[in-house]
C-alpha cells in the first residue's frame, strides 16, 4: 500500500522548493554580480568595496560568512590574496586588504579559510611586508596579527612560520620599529612560537637574544620578559645567552635592567651554563680598570658602562648567593668577595658600593673567614659600621681604605687551600679569635665544588675543540 500526500500538501512543498531555487539562484546571481564588480573595479572602487566588507563582516564566523557570499565566501579570499600578492610591494591600500583577510582568518570554526589562504603563499607574503621599509609600521602590525592567528591554529601552522624565517623577520621587526604597539604584537607572537613548538623553540630563544643588543629599551624589556617566560620550557639555557645577558646589565634603564637581573636569576636557578657565574663575578672588577683612590681635589667622574654593569652584577650576586649555598660557595671559589671589595671601593659610583656593600654583608654574615678578611681590610671602626648599617657605611671610606679594599686579594682558592693546609689539624680552640674559625670540615666541600666545576668546565672547552 502506497501513502499518497494530499494534492494540497504536495504542491505547498512544490512550490516552497521552487521558491528555494529562486532565492539560491539570486543569492549566487548576487555574488557574481559582486565579485564581476570587485574584478573591474579600480583601486579607488576597491578600496571603497573593502570599507563596506570590514564595517558589514567583522566580527563574522565561518557559517555566517558563507551565508553572506552564498557558500561562496573562498572566491573573496583568494580575490584578497591574489590583489595583495600583487600590490603589497606598492602599499596600495594594504591596511584595508589586510584587515579583510583578517575576518576571514579569525572567523569562528573557519580553519578552512587559514588553509585556504596559506596555499596561496600567505605566510611568506605577511613575513616580506615585515620587511618593506616604504609601508607604515600599521600595516606592519595588521601583518603580524594575521600571522598571530594562523600561528593560534596548532602547532604545524607555527613550524611553517619559523621555517620560512620567521623568527629572523620578527626579531629585526622588534629591534628596529619605533611603534610601542608593533613592538607589543611582535613579543606576543614570539612568546606564541616559543610555546608548543618544541622544534622551534631554541630558534625562538636564538632570536630574542638577538635582539638584546638593540637600541630600543622597549624592545629589550619585552625580549627580556620572553626569555624568562621561556625558561621552563628549556632544558638546558644556551651557552651563547651569557655574553648578550650580561651586556645588558649594562643599561641605564632601570626596567631593562630590572629584568635582565631576573632572567639572570631564572637562568641561574636552573642548570646555568658554565661561563654565567665568572662573567657575573668578573664584571665587578672591570678589565684595565684597577680600583682607584680618588683624588678629593678632582671632581667625580661620570659613571660608565663598566660602572653601571659593577653595581647591577653586584646586586644579583646578592640575590644569587641568598637562594642558594651552592652557589654562594660557588661564588666565592671565583672571587667573588675580592670582587665585591673593589666595587665598594669604586669612589666614582656610589651605587656599585651600595649594592656591592649589602651583598658583601651576606658573605661576612655566613663565612667567618670572609668576615675576617674585610674587618682587616677595613679595620675595626670602619667595620663596626659596616656590620650595623651596611647600605651606608661605604660614605665613610676614604681613598686610602678603598685602594686596601681593592688590593687585598680574600678569597682566592691557592689561599684558602693554604689556610686549608695550616689548619689541618689545629684544634679549633688553638685559633687566635672568634672569628678565625677556618675549620677543615668547612673547606672541604667548598674545594670539592670548585674542582668539579673546574673539570665541567674543561670538559665542555674538549667538547667545543672536538666540535670544530
Amino acid at each position: 500500500m502506497h501513502f499518497q500526500l494530499p494534492v494540497t500538501v504536495f504542491r505547498q512543498l512544490q512550490a516552497e522548493e521552487i521558491m528555494t531555487s529562486v532565492k539560491e539562484q539570486e543569492a549566487i546571481k548576487k555574488l557574481m554580480v559582486f565579485l564581476q564588480e570587485w574584478d573591474s573595479a579600480h583601486r579607488v572602487a576597491r578600496n571603497h568595496i573593502l570599507d563596506n566588507f570590514i564595517r558589514s563582516n567583522i566580527g563574522k564566523t565561518e557559517p555566517e560568512l558563507e551565508l553572506e557570499f552564498s557558500q561562496g565566501a573562498s572566491l573573496f579570499l583568494a580575490r584578497l590574496a591574489a590583489w595583495l600578492r600583487v600590490t603589497y610591494m606598492y602599499s596600495t591600500c594594504i591596511n584595508k586588504l589586510l584587515k579583510s583577510i583578517g575576518i576571514f582568518l579569525s572567523a569562528a570554526s573557519g580553519r578552512r579559510y587559514i588553509i585556504e589562504f596559506l596555499e596561496m603563499g600567505g605566510v611568506l607574503m605577511l613575513l616580506e611586508i615585515l620587511g618593506l621599509n616604504h609601508l607604515n609600521e600599521e600595516d606592519k602590525r595588521e601583518s603580524v596579527k594575521l600571522l598571530q592567528l594562523i600561528a593560534d591554529a596548532g602547532r604545524k601552522y607555527k613550524e611553517l612560520i619559523c621555517e620560512s624565517y620567521g623568527v629572523q623577520s620578527l626579531a629585526e621587526l622588534l629591534a628596529t620599529c619605533s611603534s610601542a604597539e608593533v613592538r607589543d604584537e611582535v613579543q606576543i607572537l614570539l612568546d606564541s612560537l616559543g610555546r608548543g613548538n618544541p622544534k622551534y623553540q631554541n630558534q625562538v630563544y636564538s632570536g630574542l637574544l638577538a635582539v638584546l643588543p638593540c637600541g630600543s629599551p622597549h624592545a629589550q624589556q619585552l625580549a627580556l620578559q620572553t626569555l624568562r617566560s621561556m625558561q621552563d620550557l628549556l632544558e638546558e639555557p644556551p651557552p651563547a645567552g651569557v655574553a648578550p645577558l650580561l651586556a645588558a646589565l649594562g643599561t641605564t634603564h632601570p626596567e631593562v635592567q630590572y629584568e635582565a637581573v631576573q632572567l639572570l636569576l631564572a637562568v641561574a636557578s636552573r642548570r646555568a651554563p658554565p661561563a654565567l657565574l665568572p662573567g657575573l663575578v668578573a664584571l665587578l672588577t672591570p678589565p684595565g680598570r684597577k680600583a682607584r683612590a680618588k683624588d678629593p681635589m678632582l671632581p667625580p667622574r661620570e659613571p660608565t658602562l663598566a660602572h653601571v654593569q659593577q653595581a647591577a652584577a653586584a646586586k644579583a650576586i646578592g640575590v644569587l648567593a641568598k637562594e642558594s649555598a651552592e652557589v654562594a660557595e660557588e661564588l666565592i671559589q671565583l672571587k667573588v668577595v675580592h670582587g665585591l671589595m673593589v666595587a665598594v671601593g669604586n669612589l666614582d659610583y656610589p651605587l656599585s658600593q651600595r649594592n656591592a656593600s649589602i651583598s658583601l654583608e651576606y658573605f661576612v654574615r655566613m663565612y667567618p673567614f670572609v668576615e675576617e678578611h674585610v674587618r682587616k681590610a677595613v679595620g675595626d671602626t670602619l667595620f663596626q659600621l659596616f656590620k650595623d648599617c651596611p647600605e651606608t657605611w661605604y660614605t665613610k671610606i676614604d681613598p686610602v681604605q678603598a685602594e686596601e679594599l681593592a688590593s687585598n686579594p680574600v678569597d682566592s682558592p691557592k689561599d684558602m687551600a693554604k689556610m686549608q693546609s695550616a689548619e689541618a689539624g689545629c684544634p679549633l680552640t688553638d685559633l687566635s679569635g672568634d672569628n678565625h674559625y677556618f675549620a677543615t670540615s668547612f673547606f672541604l666541600p667548598i674545594h670539592k665544588i670548585y674542582g668539579e666545576f673546574r673539570a665541567f668546565e674543561e670538559d665542555q672547552h674538549a667538547l667545543v675543540q672536538n666540535n670544530f
